[in-house]
């Protein structure tokens, strides 16, 4: 694993609870790093004066945002959680953050496209969400880069020590079953939290400000994602590729929302590790 170097500014974590979160946490813990982690409860990103609070209790150069709303589907009939949380939130922290002097980085997501390309997306594609949760990410990356400083890193595909990501519902439907119908026509970038942690980290090495994409190279169907991952803690249980449109669901996905990271990478003079080699070190260490 690559393990960057601390920076020498104070870090606070939003979200704390959440996988990428703990994924920073373990890092920092292991490197150094000074930071602090409040309970998402002391660290209310929705709440201007928990906010306030916090980045005086705490007093970061730098605050990382993992806090989000990603229920996608439950989206579609509460868009206004949605949006208090990835979009009203955000534009506190850059109001706090821009009130104290700190930077602000933040997460979106591969689903402010719309999917109808089959190339990877670049920084300059103009996004079109299809759905409610899209629709509030977009808002919250327009909301944090209206500080200059703010870094705004859009990743997909989410996945590490958790329960809230894909191959953590795949471990749990292949202890019961022999075949999992898996959507063939769903494709994007798995990205391993490790691996979000350490593009992060050197991004903000680098003083990189502005909007990014930070996924893992490559690209990758839901049915290949799941074969990888399946070809090693459930070897038995067989794959049957079926297209989206069986699965009921509530909001409307990306067919093809993949990213090309490239840009992130020129500027960090290294490449951002392919989504195979995530799930393997992923499946390693678990």
């Amino acid at each position: 694993m690559d393990r960057t170097k601390p920076v020498s500014e104070r870090i606070l974590i939003a979200g704390s609870g959440g996988q990428l979160a703990q994924a920073f946490i373990g890092r920092f813990e292991a490197s150094g790093q000074a930071f602090a982690a409040p309970t998402e409860r002391e660290f209310d990103i929705t709440n201007a004066d928990a906010v306030a609070a916090a980045l005086a209790a705490h007093h970061p150069q730098i605050v990382i945002n993992c806090a989000a709303y990603n229920a996608v589907d439950a989206a579609e009939t509460d868009e206004a959680t949605a949006h208090k949380i990835n979009a009203d939130a955000v534009r506190t922290l850059v109001e706090q953050c821009e009130a104290t002097g700190c930077r602000l980085v933040h997460f979106s997501s591969d689903y402010v496209f719309d999917g109808k390309t089959s190339v990877p997306y670049t920084e300059e594609d103009t996004p079109a969400p299809l759905n409610a949760y899209g629709r509030s990410k977009l808002a919250g990356e327009q909301a944090a880069l209206e500080s200059a400083t703010s870094l705004v890193l859009r990743v997909s595909w989410v996945f590490g020590n958790g329960t809230q990501n894909f191959l953590y519902k795949l471990r749990q439907w292949a202890a019961g079953n022999d075949s999992l119908k898996i959507t063939s026509d769903e494709v994007s970038v798995p990205c391993y939290t490790e691996d979000i942690v350490t593009t992060t980290m050197k991004a903000i090495q680098r003083d990189i400000t502005g909007l990014h994409h930070a996924s893992s190279s490559g690209h990758a169907s839901r049915v290949e994602f799941a074969e990888l991952y399946l070809g090693h803690v459930a070897p038995d249980v067989s794959v049957i590729p079926v297209p989206m449109s069986t699965f009921e669901l509530a909001a409307e996905r990306p067919h093809f929302s993949a990213m090309d990271n490239r840009g992130l990478s020129g500027l960090l003079s290294s490449e951002i590790p392919d989504w195979r080699s995530g799930v393997e070190r992923f499946v390693e260490a678990s």
